[in-house]
């Protein structure tokens, strides 16, 4: 039994053909809780196969009630002679993946920024006045990840940990953190991270990718989200759950034993890259868990829970699985 149930109405935005900026793909939204509102920056490639951001927002999780017709965020840049796409989602050039994250009065956006031979990890902010009154007064980019790396998928948490700011760099081969005292990063400063795929043993997981949307506060501990390839059906990327330690979120409390949200459904199953259901925007609304994500590359959905109900049946179905279990925060 799924622990998500996938909303009636998907897909909840799908490209648009006359915009010639979003007509090919609208996928991977990030998403944000504010005044009661749900805001979500998703993903789009259009006709010039470069990769922006566009904005929706709902009152209840579901429905669109606005979307707007142009992109709110996109990279600067000088068109070239670009030879090869994109190896996650396509486009020769852009943002992608969206996550959001309001900390102490301003919205920060961390994403896969890429181009010819490039792909590293942007950060960007913007104020939460100017973000509800639609001003995208966004700051400078700033690349976080060291050049001539191949860097994707880095969350804040939504809070200071031991008094400092906390970015979710990788989760494979094991959980990692860096803490920050600001997100300045002055000239030479990066984010130094590794990736290397592993299996969970005893999991259902042959190959653990990246984290989903920024981790969520619970009563259990952060909810993080995280995409995986099944042992069973190597050519799916499915969607897992973990809840890490409050204090020392580099521990692992315990995970889920079967994935959350797999590809089944035709919206997930015919598109740009068939068999991928992939995550980077949450939130908890009223009690309900809503979990966005993109659907074969092609398509915004949607998939909820109650929170409480979702929290004991991770539980229930829980694998013990610690990691780093007597060591502290650190700065890296």
């Amino acid at each position: 039994m799924a622990l998500l149930e996938k909303y009636w109405g998907n897909p909840i935005i799908s490209p648009e053909p006359s915009h010639l900026w979003e007509s090919f793909q609208t996928f991977n939204a990030g998403a944000i809780l504010l005044n009661g509102k749900i805001h979500l920056l998703y993903r789009a490639v259009g006709d010039d196969w470069v990769s922006r951001f566009g904005y929706a927002s709902s009152e209840d999780g579901f429905k669109m009630d606005e979307r707007l017709p142009t992109p709110v965020y996109e990279r600067a840049f000088t068109m070239g002679p670009f030879t090869s796409f994109s190896p996650s989602g396509g486009g020769y050039y852009g943002c992608e993946d969206p996550r959001l994250v309001e900390l102490e009065g301003r919205i920060y956006m961390t994403y896969n920024a890429f181009g010819p031979q490039e792909l590293r990890v942007g950060l960007t902010s913007i104020s939460v006045e100017d973000f509800l009154n639609k001003r995208w007064r966004w700051s400078n980019e700033k690349l976080i990840t060291p050049p001539n790396e191949v860097h994707k998928n880095f969350a804040i948490f939504p809070e200071r940990i031991c008094g400092r700011i906390a970015i979710l760099h990788s989760i494979s081969p094991e959980i990692s953190i860096a803490y920050f005292e600001d997100l300045e990063f002055a000239e030479g400063e990066w984010v130094r991270s590794h990736y290397h795929p592993t299996a969970v043993a005893g999991g259902w997981e042959a190959e653990v990718k990246g984290c989903g949307p920024p981790p969520i506060k619970t009563e259990e501990g952060w909810l993080l989200f995280y995409h995986a390839i099944d042992k069973g059906e190597p050519w799916k990327y499915k969607v897992g759950a973990m809840i890490l330690d409050l204090e020392n979120p580099e521990k692992v409390l315990y995970r889920s034993k079967t994935p959350v949200l797999e590809p089944d459904q035709w919206y997930e199953n015919s598109g740009y890259k068939p068999g991928v259901v992939y995550t980077c925007g949450a939130v908890v609304k009223g009690g309900r868990l809503i979990l966005y994500y993109g659907a074969a590359d092609s398509y915004v959905c949607v998939a909820h829970a109650w929170l409480d109900e979702f929290l004991y049946a991770l539980k229930e179905r829980k694998e013990i699985h610690y990691q780093k279990e007597n060591m502290d925060p650190h700065v890296t």
